[in-house]
């Protein structure tokens, strides 16, 4: 990373700013603008998260936004409402109330003297699709946006379900928002009405687990902040951002497809990360490229954005199987339109543990004895998945899966014969199965390998399906028992190229824990090699793609400094107690004790994660997050912030039991406790 110290513009920055809302309450906004745009107003660049701006996101802060406030823009960084130094309390993710606070925001943003009235909208994970809420539902001023690690989609493409599952992930963001959501204001900028403040948010952000879970269909909870609902709603143009280690590319694809605007998508072999700080790299210089889009859409500059092509990605290199890669070698390679006219489908069909290109009658490395065999069945045991990594990479521990080696033993697996030329494949392959399970609720995990000769194999891509869910999610049906179903499962966008000699795997398993959780009871399911295939987007390498403009390295204005007080850990580790049949994936994400220098703020924060089984016992799966999170500034202000959620389930119900301690630290008097909270909440299972 390249630290920029001269921009063409000189930076003032206004450490906080309250915005009024209709009502009489008011967000805090940290802002950075041109030294001189109350003489020469320019346009407004919003990022409104609830991560608070004082402190956790603090240096990211200051590489970001500082940067573009120097090449002529005002950046307004926003808690909120309920977050940070913000009013309120903060009880949900995209609800009506966020989108009106930020039409107030932007309105507000487009009479300052210092604004010219055009307002661009960006973010990453939540102020990505809040960026992308606003593109549909936001005012006239709002100009343009750039969304990363987003989607138009909160049922489909979420943290919470995917295919119809239940992600592992959604305990692990509602620990997230349990910890933030407990924070109280900083003193320093709200005064002494902090405590009061405080004590609101933890009485009445309640747990968003619940609420969750409540919802396992794709019922109305998910559809109004869903913009594939309404794409012609979207009414200026959309830069839409992802990495394959992430969780939200499929949206990109949906969104350049179905957009009727100008849109631009860009994807890295990032994780969930803006491209700039991109981990496993190459990094880009992604900050140029904002400024860039923001000259263009906002300030009317040709600087050529709508001349490139529609989407650029980077095709993954063959590379050994890891849990974490600090790069992943490959190429850009773009398209003008997408669905792209020059992406070939390309079917293979099933045949015994085999996969078979269409077109050949033979299998060349097949027993002529197994062809006959037509059905195939698997009841994967609990441990298929623990080496699957997360749902989407935050790069902070080693979370990528693993040599699938370690899944297979529990899977129906079916392969081809070592390829003949390089295939290389940009899309969203999927596969059709002919299925039928012994059990009215059972769920599939397709993963598609690329295996060396030497027999390890590097997962490309999957995709779950919850077979209840098999015409829609809306409306789920139970499955017949014995009866034979054809299902598609969609598997995860990708841009891969798979080298002559190495062979293409599918692995099918009835179970994926913890990234997903399991049904509730085991079953059998049974494959029909008949009428079942695997379709790959295969694409020809590209003369052009040579001659594309290269993104450069990347560049940021400096982090703020801050010491070190304590290191952290992080660890991904995966044991078996042989004494108890118990395996448990636990994960450590300790960031150690900092102080902030500018403010004098110390912060302590930690995660831990578990989730574990007994043997094959369905109803054994447990869950587990714990969160320390600790401000101090001084002797004056010193809090501390505990929480933990346990989630279980029997055949009928979700199990949750809560508890949220709040104190406040003293040397003198210990550590007071001066809130606690436990809750215990029982909700049915909906096929699911």
């Amino acid at each position: 990373m390249t630290t920029v110290d001269e921009l063409p513009h000189a930076v003032e920055t206004i450490e906080n700013v309250f915005i009024p809302l209709r009502g009489g309450q008011r967000v805090a906004a940290r802002v950075w603008m041109p030294a001189d745009a109350l003489e020469h107003p320019v346009p407004a660049v919003l990022e409104y998260i609830p991560y608070r701006k004082r402190d956790a996101t603090r240096g990211r802060d200051a590489s970001l936004h500082p940067y573009m406030a120097g090449h002529g823009y005002v950046c307004v960084r926003v808690d909120l409402r309920g977050s940070g130094d913000s009013d309120g309390v903060m009880v949900d993710e995209y609800r009506p109330q966020e989108h009106e606070d930020a039409t107030d925001v932007i309105n507000w943003l487009a009479e300052q003297p210092w604004c010219d009235g055009s307002v661009g909208m960006m973010g990453i994970s939540w102020g990505g699709f809040n960026s992308l809420q606003m593109a549909a539902f936001g005012p006239p001023a709002v100009k343009a946006v750039i969304s990363a690690s987003a989607t138009d989609d909160l049922y489909v493409d979420n943290m919470h379900y995917m295919g119809g599952c239940l992600l592992g992930d959604n305990l692990s963001e509602a620990t997230v928002m349990f910890a933030f959501n407990s924070m109280p204001p900083d003193p320093a900028v709200v005064g002494d009405r902090w405590r009061q403040m405080w004590h609101q948010r933890l009485e009445g952000s309640g747990l968003w687990l619940e609420t969750w879970l409540q919802h396992q269909r794709r019922d109305d909870y998910w559809k109004p902040a869903s913009v594939c609902e309404d794409y012609t709603q979207v009414k200026c143009p959309v830069m839409t951002v992802g990495g394959w280690a992430d969780g939200y590319t499929n949206a990109i694809f949906r969104l350049l497809e179905n957009l009727d605007v100008p849109r631009k998508g860009l994807i890295g072999p990032w994780g969930h990360r803006y491209p700039h700080l991109g981990v496993p790299g190459p990094a880009v210089g992604f900050l140029k490229e904002m400024v860039r889009w923001w000259d263009h859409w906002l300030k009317g500059l040709d600087t050529g954005v709508e001349q490139e092509p529609m989407l650029r990605a980077w095709m993954q290199d063959s590379v050994p199987p890891s849990a974490s890669y600090a790069e992943r070698p490959g190429r850009w390679v773009a398209e003008q339109s997408w669905p792209a006219p020059g992406i070939e489908e390309r079917e293979y069909r099933f045949t015994a543990h085999h996969l078979v290109p269409s077109g050949q009658t033979d299998d060349p490395v097949g027993d002529p004895g197994e062809s006959a065999a037509e059905e195939l069945s698997i009841q994967s045991p609990l441990s298929v998945g623990m080496f699957a990594g997360k749902w989407a990479s935050y790069s902070a521990v080693p979370d990528l899966p693993y040599d699938q080696r370690e899944e297979a033993g529990g899977a129906l697996v079916f392969e081809t014969s070592p390829l003949e030329e390089t295939t290389e494949i940009l899309g969203l392959p999927r596969v059709a199965l002919e299925v039928s399970a012994d059990r009215p609720v059972a769920q599939v995990a397709v993963r598609l390998s690329d295996v060396a000769p030497n027999g390890e194999a590097t997962r490309v891509t999957y995709g779950v399906l919850n077979l209840t869910h098999r015409e829609d999610s809306e409306h789920p049906e139970p499955l017949e028992p014995g009866r034979t179903y054809h299902v598609e499962v969609q598997l995860n966008g990708v841009a891969q190229s798979f080298p002559a000699g190495h062979r293409l795997r599918i692995s099918i398993s009835t179970s994926y824990w913890p990234l997903i959780w399991p049904a509730p009871e085991p079953a059998m399911v049974t494959v029909k090699t008949t009428g079942s295939a695997l379709y790959l987007p295969v694409r020809q390498p590209r003369a052009e793609d040579e001659g594309l403009r290269p993104l450069g390295p990347p560049e940021a204005t400096p982090e703020e400094e801050i010491t070190t007080l304590s290191p952290g850990t992080q660890s991904w580790q995966v044991t078996r107690d042989l004494a108890t049949d118990v395996s448990t994936l636990e994960i450590i994400n300790d960031q150690g004790s900092f102080r902030i220098e500018d403010t004098g703020t110390v912060i302590h924060r930690d995660t831990r994660e578990w989730y574990s089984f007994r043997w094959n016992d369905v109803n054994s799966v447990r869950g587990e997050t714990r969160t320390v999170r600790r401000l101090e500034r001084g002797d004056d202000w010193r809090v501390e912030v505990v929480t933990r959620t346990v989630l279980t389930s029997t055949r009928e119900h979700f199990l949750i039991n809560a508890q949220l301690d709040a104190y406040e630290l003293d040397e003198q008097q210990g550590s007071p406790r001066v809130y606690s909270q436990n809750r215990e909440r029982s909700i049915p299972r909906d096929l699911v």
